[in-house]
């Protein structure tokens, strides 16, 4: 049996759902100017998978690198969500 397209089906869905929090969390704390942290991210693992020989480790990265580099427009757009109404204003944090 073969469970490669399991697990990487089983990653992928873990990664993405991990993000989604990681990106609401993140717009609270910070805003928009941590957007660069996900870029660094996704470039790492970007090179990473292109180093790597094994198949399972280098889909990961690769699902992980576009799921940082998506969660880049998810912030813009969370913020908009924020300014909605959808998702709680960090009172405690400065607008610029």
């Amino acid at each position: 049996m073969n469970f490669t397209g399991i697990v990487i089906g089983v990653s992928s869905f873990l990664c993405i759902g991990l993000f989604h929090p990681i990106v609401i969390k993140a717009e609270y704390y910070f805003g928009t100017r941590c957007w660069w942290v996900f870029l660094l991210v996704a470039v790492s693992c970007i090179v990473g998978s292109l180093l790597t020989k094994a198949i399972i480790p280098s889909t990961i990265l690769g699902v992980v690198a576009f799921s940082s580099l998506w969660s880049i427009l998810e912030l813009f757009k969370q913020r908009k969500r924020v300014e909605k109404g959808w998702f709680p204003k960090n009172p405690n944090r400065k607008e610029k």
